[in-house]
């Protein structure tokens, strides 16, 4: 028996996997994932993998919530260890009073184990062994095995396992079957041999409503065609590359003329959205983990006193929302906008609300002066700015058979696109370009406040990949006797909402995925803000920030500021 009492859990627990890159895994792994989801229970899966060829580690974490918290949570409650190079450490991973899951094939002596876990012993290679005489079939059936036995240790309905190996595999019935029988061989193993079911579990519920389970980059992609892209250009590099192919495989099925059927999306257009779907840098730093490290960067991308549009998502709804909203931004801004996404929130299944679109919605293509204008007198200059909030009126090419028309390069210029270099012209330019990010503020997503139940002297900012631990974490601060007020940033330029929110506090913590405070940084230069005001919560190590980080590290916080004064005796 474990020196610590088994952990006792209905829906609420946190399943890992470890395997090795290139094993057939992954497709297993997350289909254990939606088989949770499909038992009416909200489920928040990660994907770690390393960004090299197969035979090195990969891990699967599934956060098992009924609750609905889809923030990583940190610490494993049942370890699925299939990676004999990183056992010691997936073990050390395993929460006291947790399980341990490994393929005992092979003995191993008890000093490997720790004696405040669980340990389940499946002999999986001998199976697979006996089972099958094709080296490739005994991994890949392996996978399968083991889902099988979870289904008993953890009290699945197996039934919804099987009808979604039938869909994995429709088109290629013959597989159907012989997985289906490796699933029942994992399932009746640990029925005749292991105690089930543990004390961690799984009942049936109805706590995912009409969410949907969908990766960030497969909405954006999406955002983007509903938003009316037509060209889609890349580097193909983790973690953007499936935002492309996304957008690709969407335009094939909604951008195909159906008298034709000729494709509608290939060729030139501007202005541009750009997706930054960040990564742990410098350099090529980890490109296969997550990190909110782009910020600035992309906030004053250029030399010179540049300033570009950006627009944080918190989640693949958001994702397609905002990649859509991009587009008309674009066009009314004519600039560059950027969509902040990052690697948890691109290449991870998400529960999301249904992505909505308003059908009668029409493109918003900004200030564009027709033919019909410029006969009627109306003065045109490309960078003319006739109503004050910095943005001129453009012409599309061929508009007008002698009005209309200009010619511009990248060095300055004056309001009707001439090129020069005198000091006067450059300065009204300038300015126009300040008036143009003031605009911006208004236009762009404002930020959403939630303040706490009672009043309190103290705020939080986040945005992004954060919210869903920031949301679960505020329940952990509130628990430690502390109210803070919370607002999720959504977009750069800041909204003046922003500075009345930090100006209502005596200090803010502002929690982000980098080692610079990037997003704080911004505030400061932008708001004028006193920078003591803002303590930075950091987190970027790579994995995606949990709960428990958040709620220690301003509770850590809070604490010492609240803390009273002894008396001195007199």
């Amino acid at each position: 028996m474990p020196t610590a009492a088994p952990i006792s859990r209905v829906n609420d627990f946190v399943v890992r996997f470890a395997n090795v890159n290139g094993s057939g895994s992954a497709s297993a792994n997350e289909m254990f994932a939606r088989a949770v989801m499909r038992m009416g229970v909200p489920v928040a899966p990660r994907n770690i993998f390393p960004s090299n060829i197969q035979g090195l580690p990969t891990w699967y974490e599934v956060r098992i919530s009924e609750a609905g918290h889809l923030g990583a949570r940190g610490g494993t409650d049942l370890m699925v260890a299939m990676n004999p190079q990183t056992f010691d450490r997936d073990i050390a991973g395993i929460e006291p009073g947790g399980y341990l899951f490994y393929d005992s094939t092979k003995p191993m002596p008890p000093s490997k184990f720790r004696d405040d876990i669980t340990v389940i012993g499946v002999p999986l290679t001998a199976i697979c062994n006996r089972e099958y005489t094709d080296p490739r079939q005994r991994q890949l059936f392996k996978n399968i095995i083991y889902i099988g036995v979870l289904t008993a240790l953890l009290d699945m309905d197996v039934k919804v396992v099987e009808q979604l190996i039938g869909e994995q595999y429709k088109g290629k019935d013959k597989l159907i079957e012989p997985n289906i029988k490796a699933l029942h061989i994992g399932r009746d193993y640990a029925v005749l041999n292991l105690q089930y079911p543990l004390s961690i579990k799984l009942r049936r519920a109805n706590a995912v409503g009409d969410r949907i389970f969908i990766e960030g980059n497969s909405a954006a992609g999406l955002g983007a065609v509903y938003g009316g892209a037509t060209v889609c250009a890349w580097y193909p590099i983790t973690p953007s590359s499936s935002l492309a192919d996304a957008f690709t495989r969407h335009c094939a099925k909604f951008r195909i003329d159906a008298d034709t059927k000729q494709a509608k999306y290939y060729f030139a257009e501007i202005p541009a959205v750009l997706f930054n779907v960040q990564r742990a840098g410098p350099s090529t730093g980890m490109p296969t983990r997550t990190q909110q490290c782009d910020v600035t960067s992309c906030a004053y991308a250029s030399h010179g006193d540049t300033k570009h549009v950006l627009l944080f998502p918190e989640d693949p709804a958001e994702s397609f929302e905002f990649s859509a909203k991009a587009f008309d931004l674009a066009d009314r801004l004519q600039t560059p906008i950027f969509v902040m996404l990052d690697l948890d929130i691109g290449m991870n299944h998400h529960l999301s609300k249904p992505l909505a679109w308003d059908d009668s919605r029409t493109y918003d293509r900004g200030k564009v002066m027709t033919a019909a204008e410029l006969d009627a007198g109306k003065e045109f200059g490309r960078y003319l700015d006739v109503d004050g909030d910095g943005i001129p009126y453009r012409t599309y090419p061929g508009t007008h058979p002698t009005k209309g028309s200009f010619f511009t390069r990248g060095t300055s210029r004056d309001r009707y696109a001439r090129y020069t270099e005198e000091g006067a012209p450059y300065v009204d330019n300038m300015q126009r370009l300040v008036r143009k990010f003031e605009t911006a503020k208004d236009l762009v997503p404002r930020p959403l406040i939630a303040n706490a139940g009672k009043p309190t002297k103290y705020g939080v900012i986040y945005y992004g990949s954060t919210s869903p631990a920031m949301d679960e974490a505020i329940h952990m601060i509130e628990a430690r006797g502390h109210a803070l007020d919370r607002m999720r940033v959504r977009a750069f330029p800041f909204h003046s909402s922003v500075n009345s929110f930090v100006a209502d506090h005596d200090f803010v913590f502002v929690v982000e995925q980098n080692r610079d405070a990037q997003l704080r940084s911004l505030i400061v230069n932008e708001c004028g803000i006193d920078p003591v005001r803002l303590v930075p919560i950091l987190h970027y190590d790579g994995t995606p920030i949990t709960a428990r980080f958040i709620a220690k590290a301003i509770g850590d916080h809070l604490d010492k500021l609240t803390v009273k004064p002894m008396k001195v005796a007199s």
